[in-house]
Formats: structure tokens, C-alpha cells, sequence
């Protein structure tokens, strides 16, 4: 069995201390490890959110409809992002998972420049697949190496550092994005964002150190790898997962949807400005949410001293926090009210991401830690990235014959707060199963 065969693999301190090599084993090489991959993350969600700012101006250019923008940005980037992703993150578990980081990034950041020379729909459509092919072998090694490098004890805080890149990605995504597509067009704002990754990837492949697995848990890993449908099993065994999984998913459908449609939404209903929107939307989605999901690993990881029950009830918490001002924010009659209302869930919709990405960590053996990523982050994908953004543009078609340009209000409306309830329902459920999962997962 699973669990038996990797008890086998204890060892003294003595033992493991010289099986164990020094790579980022000091301070000062784990802060530089992961600094370097939430830039890299940052990189990623910079390419992966800079559509939504621009979708305006590509809208008109290329005669679509709401309904392709939601397929780009949504479903057809997530379908091929966790195809790739299994068998990525089968090789992370068992290769040298920087390299694998270095040449997605080089991947996803040549097809997003490639995307500022599209002419039609297909072939942005087709570039956006291979942002996504690209960006799959992103995060699932990323998380493994930064859990190989931190304790238990601090890994919600680490990851929650390293899940800041999203919020710095739409930051930057949003100003530079906004400001490139007004001043350029949008087409040069591809190419501008797209350039930067390529050199970053250099970077990586020079100077990121691959680390010993099970360096911070005193265990050496065994030789073999564990197999999806084992790490599938093993997860869907474990109640705990199956709710933190679902409420994960759901919680993205609503910051995917929110975050894919918010631009188009001030920008037909309130009338701003790309520039201005873009610094409006970096301060509430990039800096509040940066804060908030940092500050959610931290206080996770705080409070589950106590009860590790916190690694649910915390985001279950945040997401009910949020939701009076998602339903103020659809509602709003003016730009200001609009703008403000979206602070707390930009700040709250993260809060999740390091609390939950540690935990499935936690649940699962030291070869199963990427492949364990990968699971969580098809059903996070195919879910929130791959459906959110797209059942909103759907029914914003449908709706238009009646609501005019109104049409955005309402589906979001209809849509976003009946499912960050539901999400809530899922954490609070996950926190009755976690303790005992937790207690039984394997060495």
C-alpha cells in the first residue's frame, strides 16, 4: 500500500543529513527560490489577465460576441491548461521541476507576444491555447518545490506568498494593459507584456536551484512515483479534499467571472476609461488582493495552531464577508459605488488559494505533491477558469434582447453571489472531515 511503502522511507537526522544536499536549505536560498516563482507566477497571471482589460478593443476589432470572449478567456484556456497539467506535473513529481518552470514560461510568454499578431478569431484563439499549454507547467512544480522547502507549519504562509502573483499579475496586467491599449492598441500591448517572460526564463534555468525532496520533513522519497489514478484515489478518499476541492472551484468561478468581466462591466455601464480602470482595478484586485491572500496563508496558519479546522473555516469566513458587497457591486448605480464596493471581495477572493493548496499538500505523500496540485487545479480550472467567465458571457447574450448593455449587470448578478454561497457551504462542510484526513495521511 501506498502509506506502507512510503513509512519505509524514514530515516535518523544523522541518516538524512547526508543523503540531503545544501540546495536552499539556508534562509537566504529559500527567500530567493520563492521570490523568484512568485515573479514567475506574476508573469503568469500579467499573460493570463491582460485579456480581460483588452477584450473591449478586441471585441470591436475582430466582430465578436460576448459569448467568444468568454470561450477565450475561459473555457478553452482552462481545457487545455489541465490537459497539460496531469502529465506536467507526473514529470514535476519525478524530474527536475525548475527546468520544467523555465520552459513553460518561455512557452506561455512567446504565445502571448505571438497573440499581438492574430487576424482573426481562430488564430487568437489558438494562441491563447498555447498561453495556456504553457502555463500548465507553471504552478503544480512551483508548489512542489516551495513545499519542499518549507515546513508544514509555514507552508500556507508560503504558498500564500507565493499565490500573491496573481494579484501582482493583475496589477501590473491591468495597468500596463490599460494603458498600452490606449495609447497602442491592444495588439502591441500583447507583445509588450509577452517579451519580458522570454528572458525571465533564462533567469530560472541560470540561477534557480532544484531542491531535495523532503528536505524540511527529514524524509527521503522513494525512487518511485506515484501514479495519477493512486494520487487520484488517495485524494478523492479523503472527504476533507472533495469539499475544499469543490468550494476551491467555485470560489474561482466567482474571482474568474469577476475578474474577466469587471473591466467590460465599468466600461459599459459607467463609462471609464482603460487607463483609469486599469489603475482602479491594479488597487483593488492587485494590492487588496495581494494582501488578502498572503494575509490568508498567515492567519491560517496561526489559527490552525489551535484547530486545524482554520483551514477551512477561514476561507468559509471570507467568502461570506464578501458577499453582501459582490451583490452592491452588480447593483451599482455609479461608477465610485461600484468601484468601492468591489474592494472587499477583491481583498477576500484569494484568501483560499494557500490555505487550501497547503493542505492538499498535507494530505497527500512527498512524491504526490505537484500531480496533487495538478488534481486540485483541473477541478479549480475546468470550474471556476473554464466555466466562470464563459456562463456569464452566455448569458449576457441571452439577456441582451431585453437589458440592452444592462445585460452584463444582470449575469453577473444572477450568477456570481447563488455561487459564492454555495462555496461557503463546501469550506464549512470540508472543516468536519479535516482533523481526521489530516491525521491519516500517508508519511
Amino acid at each position: 500500500m501506498e502509506g506502507q511503502s512510503v513509512k519505509k522511507q524514514h530515516t535518523t537526522g544523522n541518516d538524512i543529513s547526508s543523503q540531503l544536499s545544501p540546495q536552499n536549505s539556508s534562509p537566504a536560498q529559500r527567500s530567493y527560490a520563492l521570490i523568484l516563482l512568485t515573479v514567475v507566477y506574476s508573469f503568469n497571471f500579467i499573460d493570463r489577465q491582460l485579456l480581460a482589460i483588452l477584450q473591449e478593443g478586441i471585441k470591436a476589432d475582430l466582430g465578436l460576441s460576448d459569448s467568444q470572449l468568454g470561450l477565450l478567456t475561459g473555457f478553452s484556456f482552462a481545457l487545455f491548461y489541465v490537459i497539460a497539467g496531469i502529465p506536467i506535473a507526473k514529470w514535476a513529481d519525478n524530474g527536475n521541476r525548475k527546468n520544467i518552470i523555465s520552459i513553460a514560461l518561455f512557452l506561455w510568454s512567446l504565445m502571448t507576444a505571438i497573440s499581438g499578431f492574430v487576424q482573426n478569431y481562430l488564430q487568437l484563439l489558438l494562441a491563447r491555447i498555447g498561453v495556456g499549454i504553457g502555463e500548465a507547467g507553471g504552478s503544480p512544480p512551483s508548489h512542489s518545490i516551495i513545499s519542499d522547502i518549507y515546513p508544514p507549519e509555514k507552508r500556507a504562509s508560503a504558498i500564500g506568498f507565493y499565490s500573491t502573483g496573481v494579484n501582482i499579475g493583475i496589477l501590473f496586467g491591468f495597468l500596463l494593459g490599460g494603458w498600452l491599449n490606449e495609447v497602442f492598441g491592444w495588439r502591441t500591448a500583447f507583445i509588450v507584456v509577452g517579451a519580458p517572460g522570454i528572458l525571465l526564463a533564462a533567469v530560472v534555468w541560470l540561477t534557480l536551484k532544484e531542491p531535495v525532496r523532503g528536505l524540511m520533513e527529514n524524509k527521503i522519497a522513494s525512487k518511485d512515483t506515484p501514479s495519477f489514478k493512486s494520487v487520484l484515489h488517495l485524494l478523492f478518499s479523503r472527504k476533507s479534499f472533495v469539499h475544499l476541492a469543490l468550494a476551491s472551484a467555485l470560489t474561482a468561478f466567482v474571482s474568474y467571472g469577476l475578474v474577466s468581466w469587471a473591466a467590460s462591466f465599468m466600461i459599459r455601464i459607467h463609462a471609464i476609461s482603460t487607463t483609469e480602470l486599469g489603475i482602479w482595478l491594479a488597487m483593488i484586485i492587485g494590492v487588496g488582493g495581494a494582501i488578502g491572500v498572503f494575509g490568508g496563508g498567515v492567519a491560517a496558519d496561526k489559527l490552525a495552531r489551535k484547530d486545524q479546522r482554520w483551514y477551512s473555516w477561514l476561507p468559509a469566513l471570507s467568502g461570506l464577508i464578501a458577499l453582501p458587497f459582490l451583490i452592491a457591486f452588480c447593483l451599482a448605480s455609479s461608477k465610485n459605488i461600484a468601484l468601492m464596493c468591489m474592494v472587499i471581495p477583491g481583498i477576500m477572493a484569494n484568501v483560499y488559494l494557500g490555505t487550501v493548496i497547503a493542505t492538499t499538500h498535507n494530505l497527500v505523500g512527498l512524491k504526490m505533491r505537484a500531480m496533487s496540485s495538478a488534481i486540485l487545479f483541473l477541478i479549480l480550472n475546468i470550474i471556476g477558469l473554464g466555466l466562470g467567465p464563459w456562463i456569464i458571457g452566455i448569458l449576457s447574450d441571452l439577456l441582451s434582447d431585453d437589458y440592452g448593455k444592462e445585460s452584463l449587470r444582470y449575469a453577473m448578478l444572477y450568477v456570481l453571489p447563488f455561487v459564492s454561497f454555495w462555496s461557503v457551504c463546501h469550506f464549512y462542510r470540508s472543516a468536519r472531515y479535516l482533523k481526521q484526513d489530516l491525521a491519516n495521511a500517508p508519511d
